[in-house]
């Protein structure tokens, strides 16, 4: 899973793995370790829930959790439909864009690196 954090929204681009398991345990999460300390890290979490009624976004101890409904996370991942797009109230500051997308294969890279990935809709499109 990849973390992208732009202005006032984040992005987590979705393996397919990692949807599968997402959907599967209904929570995946990576870490980055920004020193020596134990605290000195990020998690950035995904998870699903089957009572939540729309995209929630918590933030805790370290952690960015997005949190899917389940029923729109399983369609998501059983479809073509490429992400889950939110605009989650945070109070004060406003509205936090929240997208989760499918991670597509980069037509520029080699398939080693593209592994695990989703195959890209504009693989063979003439430009």
């Amino acid at each position: 899973m990849k973390l992208r954090i732009s202005g006032n929204s984040i992005r987590l681009r979705v393996r397919r793995s990692e949807v599968a398991r997402l959907t599967a345990v209904e929570r995946i999460a990576e870490t980055v370790h920004l020193g020596c300390s134990e605290q000195a890290a990020l998690t950035y979490a995904l998870g699903t829930d089957p009572d939540a009624s729309g995209v929630q976004l918590r933030y805790e101890g370290g952690e960015i959790l997005v949190l899917l409904p389940k029923d729109e996370a399983n369609t998501w991942a059983g479809t073509e439909q490429v992400g889950i797009y939110a605009a989650v109230d945070v109070g004060a500051n406003g509205k936090l864009d929240v997208i989760v997308e499918k991670d597509f294969a980069c037509l520029d890279l080699s398939d080693a690196e593209n592994a695990d990935t989703f195959p890209n809709p504009e693989l063979g499109a003439v430009c």
